[in-house]
């Protein structure tokens, strides 16, 4: 083969190549910082939305307010965060975005933090909790204090930034702080108050925060089918991930800068990644609510009493399961 042969040959590849890229069904994503949403990282690296015609990539973004500004530009196809999140000020019915599946729960990566000054959340009473705005363990928070007969109005709440939960907590005058993993664990490892401890997680409160994949509306009425594929190669990659755990956490640890021990970590302490099944379960079929269709509701009803939420938001409007149900595999 000669050099003109080689080039030629080399820009007929370079064009397909281009053209395939062009041609691949495109979904944006944004999502906070949290391993419960890896199994979007798993999706790429393995192939399987290549395999299926899909141009998939995924940016880390914790401010809500930037995330749907996003979605109303068309920036990006899909948001992933919880239920509660999803409901957050400024939506309203017309926001864009709506519930096509979960992909995982938190079952302990949610919690409030205190010393051994506090032994219940009745004690917090009249204190200073420090918290970020509208972050599930806030929601956790508010549930445990309406069964003990307290509001977040009985506290006096602190704003913050998750990210400053250790620089926080060394404040002794902050009673506790209402925060997520990795953070929550730092913190706690590395205090020098007497006691340190987790008062309340989400593994008190199972199914409470479950967090969600939200795709655009529009985009979604255009291309079904590319969702469905979408849907389908994330709960592929949770089975990887639940028979590979090893795997895995080498995979997925670069992208969160963590080591595979610490993934492994979080996501056993932390969160279960919601399966095929699982999934349909919460989500429904066939037009039919799941079980998260309560949740929604109970959430609701706690972001309008906080005061995180403005517009009260019906389940039934805001969760698509058409797509989920045409989703086949491992069940």
């Amino acid at each position: 083969m000669n050099a003109f042969t080689r080039l030629a040959t080399a820009a007929i590849l370079l064009s397909s190549t281009a053209s395939a890229a062009q041609s691949a069904e495109q979904i944006r994503i944004l999502a906070p910082t949290w391993l419960g949403f890896a199994p979007v990282h798993v999706g790429i690296q393995n192939g399987c939305f290549t395999a299926r015609g899909l141009d998939v990539s995924i940016k880390f973004e914790d401010d809500l307010a930037n995330v749907m500004a996003a979605m109303a530009r068309g920036d990006i196809e899909v948001q992933m965060r919880s239920v509660g999140e999803y409901q957050g000020r400024p939506r309203d019915k017309d926001t864009p975005g709506i519930i096509i599946g979960t992909i995982d729960e938190s079952v302990g990566g949610d919690g409030v933090i205190t010393d051994d000054k506090i032994t219940s959340v009745a004690d917090l009473k009249g204190k200073t909790v420090a918290s970020e705005l509208n972050i599930p363990s806030r929601l956790l928070l508010q549930a445990a204090l309406k069964e003990a007969g307290l509001s977040l109005a009985d506290l006096q709440i602190k704003d913050i930034a998750t990210a400053d939960t250790a620089a926080v907590f060394a404040d002794e005058s902050i009673a506790a702080i209402a925060t997520y993993e990795p953070f929550m664990s730092q913190a706690v490892l590395n205090s020098t108050r007497s006691g340190a401890k987790v008062l309340l997680s989400s593994k008190d409160k199972r199914g409470l925060i479950v967090d969600a994949i939200i795709a655009r509306n529009d985009d979604l009425k255009a291309n079904p089918k590319k969702y469905a594929e979408f849907l389908a190669c994330l709960y592929e990659a949770v089975d990887f991930i639940k028979a590979e755990p090893a795997k895995f956490a080498e995979m997925v640890a670069p992208e969160f800068g963590l080591t595979p021990a610490e993934v492994t970590g979080v996501v056993e302490s932390s969160l279960s990644y919601t399966s095929l099944a699982e999934s349909k379960a919460y989500m429904g079929t066939d037009g039919k609510l799941g079980t998260l269709g309560a949740i929604f509701d109970t959430v609701m009803a706690l972001n309008l009493e906080n005061g995180a939420a403005d517009n009260k938001l019906v389940a039934e409007e805001q969760i698509d399961n058409s797509i989920i149900s045409t989703v086949t595999g491992a069940e």
